[in-house]
């Protein structure tokens, strides 16, 4: 769409209005696809939606596309969709700790190997951090995880704000992985890491086999998304 501002402002939103921040378009209130008013929690996170969009489209006049606005995008989301029923959107993050990465190891033993070394960690801390043990199996075959275990992952989940489950939301999809999910969340590791450990057998492959460009292409999103939602975490925060 076209740039129709020049300036996108900071401005705190009363009591009567429900608080917190909102961003100023020339003064105007920003409002979701649904009509409402965008409210932020804090002034952190509401300043960077505002650098978005006063960055977007180049100037007034310009050429805008929401691949500019991200955080706004995942905010957004959070507000409108998230934030009136929570249930939902924790149901469905949790739901990667049945089929969690971490838990499918190869047949491969130098491969196996780097897995275990660099997963199992991961893995103990989760069954100490969310009283979630996790099974671990040998190739694709599906293991069943204990149904406490899975509740627990659940509970885990579900105690995150709306903007944090939105960013779970982007993070646990693109990792494959609940368990690196929480762990990004919780601060055990940090965006970069959990893309490193996200994909370490490609890594062993393009060792072997050098580089794919599909697959380089694919991890290159995966970091856009896994960086997003650390960024919101971070923000959200503050």
């Amino acid at each position: 769409m076209k740039r129709f501002w020049d300036q996108a402002t900071v401005s705190t939103v009363d009591s009567a209005g429900g608080g917190g921040f909102t961003v100023l378009l020339d003064g105007r209130p920003m409002r979701l696809p649904g009509s409402g008013i965008l409210h932020l929690p804090g002034r952190a996170l509401a300043e960077a939606v505002a650098e978005e969009w006063q960055l977007a489209g180049g100037g007034k006049g310009g050429e805008m596309r929401l691949e500019e606005v991200p955080l706004t995008r995942v905010a957004a989301t959070a507000m409108e969709r998230i934030a009136p029923d929570p249930a939902p959107s924790a149901e469905a993050i949790a739901s990667y700790g049945g089929t969690d990465l971490l838990c499918y190891r190869a047949t491969e033993a130098p491969l196996a190997a780097r897995q275990a070394a660099e997963w199992q960690p991961l893995l103990d801390w989760l069954a100490q951090a969310c009283a979630a043990p996790l099974r671990v199996t040998e190739g694709i075959m599906p293991v069943a995880q204990d149904s406490a275990a899975l509740a627990a992952l659940a509970q885990a989940v579900a105690a995150h704000p709306p903007l944090e489950l939105a960013a779970l939301g982007v993070a646990v999809p693109a990792l494959g992985s609940l368990a690196l999910g929480l762990a990004l969340s919780r601060g055990r590791i940090n965006a970069a890491e959990a893309c490193r450990l996200a994909f370490l057998d490609e890594s062993y492959q393009q060792e072997l086999w050098g580089r794919d460009e599909e697959a380089a292409q694919r991890q290159e999103n995966v970091e856009r998304d896994v960086h997003l939602a650390a960024r919101l975490l971070t923000l959200a925060r503050q």
